[in-house]
């Protein structure tokens, strides 16, 4: 699934190990969703939106 996870996350300075452990995911999970290589649950997705303060619409169907 693409999406715009890793662009938000680095212009928000978020370092990959914190977003992850915010979200309650390995940092290897995250690492693959931003790949597109796991689509993560309707309830993740939610929680990296508003962990990257942004909408589904922007992060995950731009």
């Amino acid at each position: 699934m693409e999406n715009r996870v890793k662009e938000i996350r680095t212009k928000l300075n978020i370092q990959q190990k914190d977003l992850a452990q915010l979200v309650g995911i390995s940092r290897q999970t995250l690492s693959l969703i931003e790949k597109g290589e796991y689509n993560p649950s309707l309830k993740l997705c939610v929680s990296l939106a508003e962990e990257l303060q942004t909408d589904l619409n922007t992060l995950f169907w731009h």
